[in-house]
């Protein structure tokens, strides 16, 4: 079983960073699609940041030009610069198996972004 285990959220000022890690229990090489989603309080879980495929990166509008999609090993990082309100929500690690089809999630960290 694949267990994928985020941290690095907390409490930040709008215009604030964080970087979040995504550790995975095996190589993060070894999916087919690797990302960061986000649920806000009362919103659907939404895309964040993936590696749709190879080394290509898909953003959601919201945060082209803020925040960056990395990885290394077992683990997956979010680079979240400019941070605004309304990023605050629980940021979430998936990862994609396509064959057999699994899709593993961890288990969240909360940002909060907040004066």
């Amino acid at each position: 079983q694949v267990q994928l285990v985020e941290s690095g959220g907390g409490l930040v000022q709008p215009g604030g960073s964080l970087r979040l890690s995504c550790v995975a229990s095996r190589s993060i090489f070894s999916f087919n699609v690797v990302g960061w989603y986000r649920q806000a309080p009362g919103k659907e879980r939404e895309l964040v940041a993936t590696f749709p495929s190879g080394s290509s990166t898909n953003y959601a509008d919201s945060v082209k030009g803020r925040f960056t999609i990395s990885r290394a090993e077992n683990t997956v990082y979010l680079q979240m610069n400019s941070l605004k309100p309304e990023d605050t929500a629980v940021y979430y690690c998936n990862a994609v198996q396509a064959l057999p089809y699994r899709s593993y999630w961890g288990q969240g960290t909360q940002v909060t972004v907040s004066s």
